[in-house]
């Protein structure tokens, strides 16, 4: 799908664009940055970076910086890299940058394009309101809404960074990092490895997270949202012979159900093959002061939580294998950093917005992280510029992403009301919302991830073209002293198209 990057497109960003101009200037020449044609985009100096995470951000971290000239090297602790887990939502601010990453394609073969969600009472199942989805969404922004297995958007990443040369050390966790924050990581074998800057992609657990916030006289806790969730995945074998729960598997719909408490968030896999489940419930007393992203649940307990739910959702459930994976993880936050880099450190992803999953955003976001990272580091003279460029990927990156981080929060409880008065009137809002929208209306829907508004937030800004339009103008500002060779905001053409 073409990028078109106009006004329509991107109504809302963090910060206000700042228009390039292209003066007359007899050295440096104009920056050239076709984001639709990343790789003729070289940086102007060649880092040699460390990675620390093999997931989703360091890998798509990984390509980017390698196609734009970058020496990368991945450590990553586990013995192969592999996703857990299930569906993932590739939302339009994702997918934009995946395209340019050279990924989409075969993650468009291996997603489905959702044509609507489905918002349903969770006792009698009965339809509140709906959001449409694909190809609406894809012509608005210029950029597909997909959902996808994590495991094989995990795989076409790895594919993806191993083609273009990334060297990948698996069976290689870090025991500790250089206490002056210089570029240095320390192996469990007790082997030092060096280069000029380090990227944090170590998840919600982050060693170096950690390290950063005690440099910054900051205790960093985790604090339980009081929520945890299953994730199941049914096969379609299983259902074969219930023509009501194979309608579900078959379609390009969405269902989120939302009961006092709790939601669940369900679609298809696979070629419609699988039927992906997320089942967000009350915390049991032994989880609260645990975080784990891949305990073990059990198909009685699963039951036995959603015992009254409507019968579609039961029905559904019964379908999951008794000796099958019933995977539970509690959902955590983490109070926001004061700063998402110390010297030549610097956190994406999880390690730095670890997100909720109430509004889909936590794998789009890490994206964006290695987005603008990708932009402003190519866009440095010398290595004595990296924190310079880290300044303006914070500039650019942690206003939004915390905001995103917020609206999950806020999500999180709308969705789980109680029945009465509160719970009347969101459905009410969600039913106008539902109308106003066919009608080409914007009305507020309770529902963030719902609100056309909150979309345009989410999916319509484009971090790359503000980093690409930003980028030099901050560096230049960020820096004590300016050189004739530094790269000025009057100095770069972009090229969205």
């Amino acid at each position: 799908m073409p990028l078109r990057a106009t006004a329509a497109t991107h109504p809302k960003s963090n910060k206000s664009n700042t228009t390039p101009v292209n003066t007359v200037h007899p050295h440096p020449p104009p920056l050239q940055i076709d984001l639709s044609n990343l790789s003729t985009f070289k940086a102007a100096t060649s880092l040699r970076i460390i990675i620390i995470g093999g997931g989703i951000a360091g890998l798509a971290a990984a390509i980017g910086l390698t196609l734009t000239g970058h020496s990368v090297t991945i450590f990553e602790a586990v013995s192969s890299i592999k996703e857990v887990g299930a569906g993932i939502q590739i939302a339009p601010n994702a997918s934009r940058i995946l395209e340019r990453f050279g990924v989409l394609d075969e993650v468009l073969r291996d997603g489905i394009a959702l044509e609507r969600n489905s918002l349903r009472r969770w006792e009698d199942d009965g339809e509140i309101g709906w959001v449409g989805l694909m190809p609406g969404v894809g012509k608005k922004y210029n950029a597909p809404l997909l959902v996808v297995h994590r495991a094989d958007l995990q795989r076409i990443l790895l594919h993806r960074a191993q083609s273009l040369g990334v060297k990948i050390h698996t069976s290689s966790p870090i025991s500790t990092i250089a206490q002056d924050f210089s570029p240095s990581i320390r192996l469990s074998t007790g082997e030092w490895v060096s280069g000029d800057l380090v990227i944090a992609a170590d998840g919600i657990k982050s060693f170096v997270r950690s390290q950063i916030a005690k440099k910054m006289g900051v205790k960093d806790e985790t604090v339980s949202t009081g929520d945890a969730a299953y994730r199941v995945v049914i096969e379609e074998e299983r259902m074969r012979s219930d023509p009501k729960i194979r309608e579900l598997l078959k379609s390009n719909t969405g269902v989120r159900w939302m009961g006092p408490g709790g939601h669940i968030m369900a679609y298809p896999l696979r070629s419609h093959k699988l039927y992906n489940m997320v089942l967000i419930h009350p915390i049991r007393p032994h989880q609260i002061d645990t975080e784990s992203w891949t305990s073990p649940g059990t198909k009685a307990e699963m039951l036995k939580t959603y015992s009254g739910w409507n019968s579609t959702v039961k029905q559904l459930l019964s379908y999951v294998p008794d000796d099958g994976e019933v995977m539970e993880w509690t959902l955590n936050s983490h109070a926001p950093l004061k700063s998402w880099h110390e010297g030549r450190f610097v956190l994406i992803g999880d390690a730095c917005h670890p997100m909720l999953p109430y509004v889909a955003q936590g794998a789009a976001n890490a994206i964006e992280d290695a987005a603008v990272l990708t932009i402003v580091l190519g866009m440095i003279q010398s290595a004595e510029k990296i924190e310079d460029a880290l300044k303006v990927y914070e500039v650019i990156r942690k206003e939004r992403g915390e905001a995103i981080q917020a609206s999950a929060r806020d999500t999180q409880k709308i969705l789980h009301l109680k029945d009465g008065r509160e719970q009347e009137e969101r459905d009410r809002r969600i039913r106008e919302s539902t109308v106003a929208a066919r009608g080409g209306e914007k009305k507020g829907n309770p529902d963030l991830w719902a609100d056309l508004r909150w979309q345009e937030f989410m999916w319509g800004v484009d971090v790359m073209k503000e980093a690409a339009e930003r980028g030099g103008e901050l560096i230049c500002s960020s820096s004590s002293s300016s050189s004739a060779g530094s790269v000025s905001g009057s100095h770069i053409r972009v090229q969205a198209t």
